[in-house]
């Protein structure tokens, strides 16, 4: 039993697209579709969908975050495997296939898919979600898993064997979360990268950095729940020492060249503004969370 679980919030614009894309992979076994959310608007097209497919259940959120959302999910689903995606991608037909062929390996317990950006890359900030995917988060899975590294998992959607049921409800980066809690369970967390999960990513600089802020900020946590010893992919010597010539030879015209020299500045930037809020300011990150509109 599979149970497919979609975490939305005002995405009565995508989530519909998010549904259809999960019923058209074809899934041979049995299986839920449990789409949670907190307001009615979001809610009204998960109805439209249950009444015509009875694996679509809405599962009603009571608006206090993501994790509590999941949480509320995990409690209702019947799977013994998990799939966890958001009301706001869309999956390729062949996703939940690939994802479910990796978790066949029984030192598997989890399966990250692969983001693809759908923004133009002929925008500075469309050019950086597709760095950012391509030349960073796809290349550095590819050669961590090959060499037996740990890697977290991407929330826009991963699979995973159901070796816990609940999750830290203060945690900010959940996916890097789980991917801890699956590897301190003595699990290896594999790339299934022909799982491809399609992405709209941020089209202004003040969204961008409260997406990059509450992502990459938000795994500065993990020490918190796992000491600060373990493994860890996120952090700020990693993206200089192995991330920068990765994403210098990205690049394929003097624009993109530009473009690229610019992300270098915001990224320092990002970290710059992490570290300050963290420490000094002692900022507690859940209270920025802010709704990232253009991504919708």
């Amino acid at each position: 039993m599979i149970s497919v679980i979609i975490t939305a919030y005002k995405e009565e614009k995508t989530v519909g697209r998010a549904i259809e894309a999960i019923l058209n992979n074809g899934i041979e076994v049995d299986y839920e579709i449990l789409a949670v959310c907190p307001d009615e608007v979001t809610k009204s097209v998960i109805d439209r969908y249950a009444r015509k497919h009875p694996v679509v259940k809405h599962v009603q959120d009571q608006g206090e975050g993501k994790p509590a959302a999941l949480n509320t999910a995990f409690r209702m689903a019947k799977g013994d495997i998990l799939i966890l995606t958001d009301g706001d991608v869309y999956i390729s037909d062949n996703a939940i296939y690939e994802l479910l062929k990796n978790l066949q390996d029984e030192k598997v317990g989890a399966a990250s898919a692969r983001p693809v950006s759908i923004s133009p890359k002929n925008t500075m900030l469309g050019y950086w979600s597709h760095l950012l995917t391509d030349a960073g988060a796809h290349l550095t899975r590819l050669e961590r898993v090959k060499r037996g590294k740990f890697i977290v998992v991407s929330g826009y959607l991963f699979a995973m064997k159901r070796v816990f049921d609940k999750i830290p409800e203060d945690a900010l980066a959940d996916d890097g979360v789980m991917s801890h809690m699956i590897w301190q369970k003595g699990y290896k967390i594999s790339y299934a990268d022909k799982a491809l999960v399609y992405v709209k990513y941020p089209t202004t600089f003040k969204d961008w950095m409260l997406q990059k802020k509450r992502s990459t900020g938000g795994y500065t946590q993990i020490k918190k729940y796992f000491g600060k010893d373990g493994p860890r992919m996120r952090t700020f010597k990693n993206e200089v020492f192995y991330g920068m010539w990765k994403a210098l030879t990205y690049p394929k015209t003097p624009k993109e060249f530009s473009y690229t020299i610019m992300l270098f500045l915001a990224r320092l930037y990002l970290w710059l503004k992490i570290y300050t809020d963290l420490h000094p300011k002692k900022i507690d990150f859940k209270k920025t969370w802010k709704r990232i509109e253009t991504t919708k």
